[in-house]
């Protein structure tokens, strides 16, 4: 599935640029020193935008040619299948997913995964095209026709793949949902 990430790597950013950066660190409510997990970071847009907010960040993605323009943005990088991220439970005050969750394999383990790695106390932020709406709708036929293989999920379901212990909320604005989920 990444082999249209690594065709498109080197002009990403250009053709879709990060700039939701105030709501991104509202639904995120970084603590004054905090470490962040990208998963599903790609080129680092995300993570290099919150750097200047955070202790720490990494970015995890598959592509190795994402990857390499998050490095040369001078990011650590790991490249990893979020299905099964290489960090202790509990590594990171916050993780955050863009625009991702419905480009992975296995969404579901992806979430147990995300909340495996955030901290007692932490939060996971889903970032998702909200595909309720007409625009997304349009967006998801065209990644198909493309045959990216992606799978959105509305909202609610995304939200009901949390473990039961997690306080789970869903926020919305024009195309946009993000899942919050607190440990």
């Amino acid at each position: 599935m990444n082999s249209h990430f690594d065709l498109i790597a080197r002009f990403y950013d250009r053709v879709i640029p990060f700039v939701r950066l105030e709501q991104v660190l509202r639904v995120l409510d970084l603590p004054r020193a905090a470490s962040l997990l990208d998963a599903g970071g790609g080129t680092g847009r995300v993570a290099e935008a919150l750097r200047p907010h955070l202790d720490w960040v990494v970015v995890a993605d598959v592509s190795r040619e994402m990857l390499a323009q998050a490095h040369q943005r001078d990011l650590v990088v790991t490249s990893t299948a979020t299905e099964h991220l290489p960090f202790p439970d509990g590594t990171f005050d916050r993780v955050l997913m863009v625009d991702a969750l419905h480009h992975v394999a296995d969404q579901a383990q992806t979430i147990r995964e995300l909340y495996r790695v955030l901290k007692v106390g932490g939060r996971l932020v889903i970032d998702e095209p909200d595909v309720r709406t007409f625009s997304v709708k349009l967006l998801a036929l065209a990644e198909k026709l493309a045959l990216m293989r992606s799978h959105f999920l509305a909202p609610p379901q995304i939200a009901r793949l949390f473990p039961s212990e997690a306080r789970v909320r869903i926020e919305t604005e024009e195309y946009t949902a993000w899942v919050i989920a607190e440990k």
